[in-house]
């Protein structure tokens, strides 16, 4: 016989794996049925049973799933004693325990008996469940996990088993009569197979005889939810209305603050900015606002800096008091990562500075240990820093109104007493009233439990957008966090998305959140008794930096906070480097010193530049390279001494006072560059003097631009890709909202023409109810929302103590180190030392060329002491050939250097400050001057001591500085403000200084009229003055490139190609400029090749092994290791010698395909991938060959070099095939480097790309700038797709590759049946194409993309002459010579044709030209015809 049972309960365990005796874990049983069947599948009883609840509450969302509410279940249910009584004698009477999802029914019955001191009787029975992989594969719904098919639910197998809905799910006596008929009917079908069964045969023998499919039994069931509303509204009825005293308070003259808040710090969970909370509180005449974002304080620091912007500027009754919160996650126990456990969502608020430093301590813990999908706490901290706190009980997932809906009331009183306990009366109850059912029921107990324990109420809003109208984007961030579309419905499970379930979570107004608690008028009064219990406080504060320690002979006693000490030791290493810096310490360079020493110990700053020696003492003993100087830093002469800097400021005429200003104390700021290799272990060392948790990466918030706010909410909205790719790129690099709030004049001013026809078009395309239009306007509210974090590429915090004590941190993926939750923006505000270590690829360019310079040569090159005045470098830049060389390597860059033609060093500081927009103006007058073809002048003569270098053009910032002290008596101090107003171009500063300008010039005899001028030029110009500190740094680094590439060119070249191995555009790119040096750059070799580039014996540049992907470094090493005492001479000799656990079978076969074994010149390529009779390749024999043979060495056999070994060793032949055509062996060489490394397989058809080519590929990225242009490409054929349109209509994919890049076409109708034949892989093509305007779109009239058509397709090996029409010889009347010309009558016999010659006689001395036409002779233009011209020196043209 068989029991089939179900249950309903008051929800699901938190731990499914927990024992029954676990009550607490285990659900309470409110409703049990079940029925009994015989073996031929009769009933023979059936029963039903609600059960009284007692000691609990059945919870809201449980009630919602199946009407039973607490009061029903009270009213029409039986004693759990009794129900179980019954159902254990039902139990006695059968065999079998039947059920769907039997195993949670099992183990709520189970708990149950146990919870009675009762026999858990079940577990004597046999299970049988109908919801198994069985079933699943007999229904075969999808989503299941792993690819699998999903487990059935009640209702989907019911109507997979009778092909009718069943419609009466979670009544449990419905369920049964449903699982009951499902089962038997599967036993009858024999589609159940349980193996409970000892023999199914035998069991259901009599149900398989049964003819007719079986039926419900035909109960009436009771609908659960109306008889529990029937109840409720009996009850409301009833009821007093108790609520006519608060009913009548006066609200009018109470304030409301908005307590529960979230920013875009909320990251994708809010669209809010800081600064639009502000606004809506001021706008409100709110007196107070907090922010309480999800587990972070990333937005504090902005949030009360914009509060306090606000004050500022109003009177005291309109200012606002900023409350710092944060919504906390608070699990059972933070550290366990064994399951996912967000806990409950708490508000904590900060009362005073000391709340927020436990704040700071509760969300840094909440990152670096419970992280876990969530940043999390438990109560064990909560208690540890619940000092100077205020809670809120929080939204529908804080603990005690979570307990109400899900666990019970009792649970929900018991979290209660925990939190009041802890905070007393610091415990504020929470009230939302979004409109949601769940909340007025969680409200109604929460008003209970506040009047039973005194605590009071507040009225909330969950904020997470400021106006109503911004609900559907804040949707869409939802969407775009979830990776969903808009279009799935919200809810829970699969098919599913989270979601706000309707529009009220905005930031509403004091009048809307008074009538909405108009009958709770304390949930509002309340709130002005929290306020004032928060004091404000600051979070800026001067900068902390950590302590130095000061060798004990330099220490001072009695100098508690080190401040004497540290200067002395700063003074003292300061003239000991003075005394290796300078051979002569002149009064002029002591009084320097001495000043900005002063300066230093006034300003506090001394332990700053002793950090900064020290960790850049140790880079040097650590063999890292080292800048000479970024930025302004260059200008402190006492930075020079100390080896910070590498460029002397006194001889450059660099200023102190631009780097620190002696007037205005502000932090120094000393940005330092290290090799790129060597930068992570100048920081480990910074890690390991201060320890690990002093020193932070600092956060980056990385925000949604323009174009990808349009894409993120296109495909939340499933606009078509192609659409929003399009709509993307009309966007020109400016935000849409300054798109939709300029003027028409205002976008002319800053856009280009063709910038303007897009923008007008996204205008128009925004006015549109399309999805097209909708995304427009979503995507403008999403623009510049918070997407994700991620870690500053070079700052560093370090802090005088342990780091949570100052900031709060987080954890970053790609960071051991703590990451600081305040971005680089507020960090140094914050107090935070912020040090900047930069990697730079120069400097390890620099560093590997001096390296292969030694190995090569035994030559010990020292960057730092390279003449300045070296002509053979002066020489390269006046060339232009500064391809590689840093800061001077681009066109625009070449182009000027070869018309300046510098001489000196100056012309390269003063170009590396000019090449720049809005300077570049001045380059041409500047480049003049120089050659003397324009005279300089100065507008007054004493203007001549500072400008004389840069030919009497103000180029930097520190001539603007000189020139107003000399002119005007600036004070150092004021000149530094001026540098600054002018640069920040910060008018009212401007206004104020101009007259002290004047003043100042007219009291040392200038004219007025001059002064004028000269200000009004500076005001022009000063924008774009640049800082000469940085540019003479970074000019200092070029001329070290360049210095390199002029003297040794292959070893500099080679660098530059190790440098950029991982991007092979760029080694393409540096390739070609090998080439045009006249460089040989060979393949890879095993003899010869080091991890990186180098240069052999021959002056011709290596390919670094590094290079060969598959090819680590280990395989590398050991290759290296193992042929310095003798190279390898064959694959045999290799593979005995190198470790073949580093270099596995991929390793091999990539080196083979890039060539690296090509010199072992008895074998080629192809061979080592011949299979044998039994498909084992020539390579794998190897590689076992070699693994035996050292094999045999390590065991030391005794007949290791007899005869055995011999004989194998005989046994390897290698085998003989055809060798690869040359293509095949290029494709195989790219597949492995990227690139074709030996020639490219476009070599033999140079002449056709060059002559009948009008456009690489690498050009047509942006069709836009071809419409209407008539354009030629060829190439390879890479990729072909022939494919079918769902009209049935054949079309084509193909990928064409030429010398600079690969491009995909798409081709159909007539023109991919005309030319398809063209489109095989491997074919050589060449194809006459026009660009036109995309077509328009009939129903928007909008134009889309631009279009190709194709005008011709033809093989590039007929290109030349199909498209030739003549050729015309240039000939040199003075190099003219009988021989000559009877040898090309005699070659021109060869190539008889149709096509004109032409012949242009010239004399270049008299520049006269005669051009004439053979009458007789016609030629055929070939490849061959033009390459041998070329060989006999005879220059042509074609047409």
């Amino acid at each position: 016989m068989y029991l089939i049972f179900d249950t309903e309960t008051t929800g699901l365990p938190k731990r499914w794996d927990a024992p029954l005796s676990d009550s607490e874990n285990w659900p309470r049983c409110v409703q049990v049925a079940w029925q009994i069947h015989d073996k031929n599948g009769e009933l023979v009883s059936q029963k039903s049973f609600l059960i009284k609840p007692n000691g609990f509450s059945i919870p809201y969302e449980s009630e919602k799933v199946h009407g039973i509410s607490t009061a029903l279940a009270e009213k029409q249910g039986a004693i759990l004693e009794n129900v179980l009584n019954e159902l254990h004698d039902a139990i006695n009477q059968v065999e079998y325990i039947v059920g769907h999802n039997i195993s949670f029914d099992r183990n709520i019955l189970g708990a149950e008996f146990l919870r009675l001191g009762l026999n858990d009787v079940l577990v004597e029975k046999k299970l049988i469940d109908t919801c198994t992989e069985e079933t699943a594969h007999l229904c075969k719904l999808k989503g299941g996990r792993g690819g699998k098919f999903k487990l059935p639910t009640l209702s989907e197998l019911y109507v997979f088993v009778f092909k009718e809905n069943f419609d009466e799910a979670h009544n449990a006596a419905a369920d049964v009569e449903a699982t009951s008929r499902v089962f038997l009917e599967l036993l009858r079908l024999d589609k159940l197979h349980p193996s409970a069964f000892e023999n199914q045969k035998l069991e259901v023998a009599e149900i398989h005889e049964k003819g007719d499919p079986f039926q419900l039994i035909g109960l009436t069931h009771q609908n659960l939810k109306l008889a529990s509303n029937a109840i409720k509204k009996a009850k409301a009825s009833d009821k007093i209305d108790s609520g006519k005293s608060i009913l009548d308070g006066n609200l009018s003259d109470s304030s409301f603050v908005h307590l529960h808040n979230h920013s875009q710090f909320s990251v994708l969970q809010a669209t809010s900015r800081i600064n639009q909370l502000v606004e809506a509180a001021a706008k409100d005449n709110m007196p107070a606002i907090a922010l309480t974002d999800h587990g972070n304080l990333m937005g504090a620091f902005h949030f009360i800096k914009a509060i306090s912007n606000y004050n500022s500027n109003v009177s005291d009754g309109k200012k606002i008091k900023p409350i710092v919160g944060c919504e906390f996650y608070v699990c059972d126990d933070h550290r366990d990562k064994t399951r996912r456990n967000d806990g409950y969502q708490i508000i904590f608020l900060a009362k005073n500075k000391k709340g927020y430093h436990n704040l700071a301590k509760l969300t840094s813990l909440s990152y670096v240990d419970g992280f876990y999908y969530v940043p999390r706490i438990d109560k064990k901290l909560v208690e540890l820093y619940k000092q100077h706190l205020i809670v809120l009980t929080g939204n529908m997932y804080g603990e005690i109104p979570s307990k109400i809906l899900n666990l019970g009331d009792s649970q929900a009183e018991d979290a209660l007493q925990w939190w009041h306990t802890q905070f007393g009366d610091d415990l504020y109850i929470e009230l939302m009233r979004h409109g949601e059912e769940g909340e007025d029921r969680a409200n109604e107990k929460l008003i209970y439990f506040s009047e039973k324990y005194k605590i009071p109420v507040i009225a909330t809003n969950n904020t997470y957008y400021v106006n109503k109208d911004e609900a559907n984007a804040h949707d869409i961030l939802l969407c775009v966090k979830e990776g969903e579309k808009q279009a799935t419905p919200i809810g829970r499970g699969r098919g599913f998305r989270y979601g706000l379930p309707n529009q009220e979570y905005y930031f509403k107004s004091t009048n809307e959140m008074k009538r909405l608690f108009s009958d709770l008028p304390q949930a509002i009064t309340n709130i002005k008794k929290l306020v004032d219990k928060i004091e404000p406080f600051k979070l800026s504060r001067d900068v902390l930096l950590p302590k130095f320690e000061i060798p004990e002979k330099y220490r001072i006693k009695d100098d508690i906070d080190s401040n004497v000490s540290e200067n002395n030791y700063l003074r003292y290493l300061t003239y000991q480097g003075a005394k290796e810096r300078y051979s002569d310490l002149t009064t002029e360079i002591n009084d320097r010193i001495d000043f900005e020493l002063d300066v230093i110990a006034n300003t506090g700053y001394p332990g700053y530049f002793l950090i900064v020696q020290d960790f850049i003492s140790a880079a040097r003993e650590m063999d890292v390279s080292v800048g000479p100087g970024r930025g302004s830093a260059a200008g402190s002469v006492v930075a020079y001494c100390l080896k910070i800097t590498n460029i002397d400021p006194i001889k450059y005429n660099l200023l102190f006072e631009r780097f620190l200003n002696p007037d205005r104390v502000s932090m120094p700021d000393i940005d330092i560059d290290f090799d790129d290799e060597g930068r992570s272990r100048v920081m480990d060392y910074v890690i390991k003097k201060y320890g690990s948790n002093q020193v932070a990466q600092i956060i980056t918030y990385g925000t949604m631009a323009a174009k990808s706010s349009i894409r993120d909410t296109a495909r939340v909205l499933d606009l078509p890709l192609g659409e929003a790719d399009r709509i993307a790129k009309l966007l020109p690099n400016i935000k849409l909202e300054k798109i939709f709030n300029s003027t028409q004049e205002e976008l002319k001013g800053n856009l280009r023409s063709e910038e303007i026809l897009r923008v007008n078009e996204i205008k128009s395309l925004a006015k549109e109810n399309s999805i097209s239009g909708q995304t427009i306007q979503q995507a403008m509210v999403l623009e510049g929302s918070l997407r994700n974090t991620g870690i500053h590429a070079c700052g560093v915090i370090i802090t005088p103590d342990d780091i949570t004590q100052f900031v709060p941190v987080a954890t970053a993926k790609d960071s051991e180190l703590y990451v600081t939750q305040f971005d680089n923006s507020v960090v140094e505000d914050a107090g935070l030392l912020k040090m900047d270590f930069l990697g730079l690829k120069t400097l390890t360019l620099i560093k590997d060329t001096v390296q292969l310079i030694k190995y090569k040569y035994n030559i010990e090159l020292k960057p730092d002491t390279f003449p300045l005045d070296d002509q053979k470098t002066y020489e390269l830049f006046q060339r232009g050939e500064t391809v590689g060389i840093f800061q001077y390597e681009s066109a625009g860059m070449q182009k000027y250097l070869k018309d300046l033609k510098p001489t000196v060093f100056a012309d390269l500081i003063a170009m590396n400050a000019l090449y720049r927009p809005g300077p570049l103006e001045y380059i041409p007058s500047f480049v003049d001057r120089k050659n003397g073809n324009e005279k300089i002048s100065y507008d007054l003569p004493v203007m001549e001591e500072y400008l004389k270098e840069t030919y009497g053009i103000t180029v930097y910032q520190e001539q603007v500085m000189l020139l107003s002290q000399k002119l005007a008596n600036f004070s150092k101090g004021d000149a530094d403000v001026l540098r600054k107003a002018m640069g920040k171009k910060i008018f009212a500063l401007l206004q104020k200084l101009k007259p002290q300008f004047i003043n100042g010039g007219k009291e040392n005899g200038h004219p007025e009229n001059i002064l004028e001028k000269i200000w009004k030029d500076w005001e022009a110009f000063a924008a774009y003055a640049f800082n000469k500190s940085h540019s003479t740094c970074y000019a200092w680094i070029g001329f070290q490139t360049a210095y390199l590439k002029a003297h040794y060119p292959a070893e500099y070249m080679a660098a530059v190609l190790s440098n950029n191995m991982n991007d092979i555009k760029q080694v393409t790119f540096f390739m070609e400029e090998c080439r045009r040096m006249g460089l040989k750059v060979l393949g890879p070799d095993v003899n010869e090749s080091f991890y990186k580039f180098t240069v052999n014996d021959n002056k011709a540049i290596r390919f670094g092994m590094g290079a060969i992907k598959g090819l680590g470094k280990g395989a590398v090493e050991t290759i290296i290791k193992n042929r310095k005492k003798e190279k390898y001479n064959s694959i045999f000799d290799l593979v005995k010698r190198i470790d073949l656990r580093a270099a596995n079978k991929k390793a091999f076969e990539n080196l083979v395909l890039a060539g690296g074994l090509d010199s072992f010149e008895t074998i080629h390529r192809a061979q080592y991938f011949n299979p044998d009779s039994e498909g084992n390749i020539f390579l794998e024999k190897a590689i076992r060959f070699g693994a035996k043979y050292q094999e045999n060495i390590n065991s030391s056999q005794t007949s290791l070099f007899g005869e055995e070994t011999k004989n194998y060793y005989q046994d390897l032949t290698i085998p003989s095939c055809e060798s690869w055509s040359n293509l095949i062996r290029l494709k195989k060489e790219k597949e492995v480097v990227g690139i074709y490394i030996s020639s490219h397989p476009l070599d033999d058809f140079n002449l056709a790309m060059d002559h009948f080519v009008s456009i690489s590929l690498n050009n047509l990225s942006n069709l836009e700038n071809h419409i209407n242009r008539e354009l030629s490409v060829g190439g390879i054929v890479n990729e072909v797709e022939h494919l079918e349109s769902r009209a049935g209509k054949s079309w084509a994919r193909f990928t064409l590759e030429d010398f600079t890049d690969i491009y995909e076409f798409r081709i159909f109708g007539e023109d991919y049946l005309k030319y398809r034949h063209f489109l095989v892989s491997n074919q050589f093509i060449r194809i006459r194409l026009m660009i036109r305007e995309g077509w328009i779109n009939k129903e928007s009239g909008r134009i889309g993309s631009p279009r190709i058509q194709y005008l011709n397709f033809e093989m590039l090996e007929k290109t030349i002459e199909n498209n030739a029409k003549k050729i015309t010889l240039n000939i040199d009347i003075k190099r003219l010579k009988a021989e000559k010309i009877d040898a090309l009558k005699d070659y021109l016999k060869s190539y008889k044709g149709d096509k004109p010659l032409y012949f242009n006689i010239y004399d270049s001395e008299k520049k006269v030209k005669l051009t004439l036409n053979s009458r007789k002779q016609k030629v055929k233009i070939t490849s061959e015809f033009l390459n041998e011209l070329r060989g006999q020196e005879w220059t042509y043209k074609l047409n």
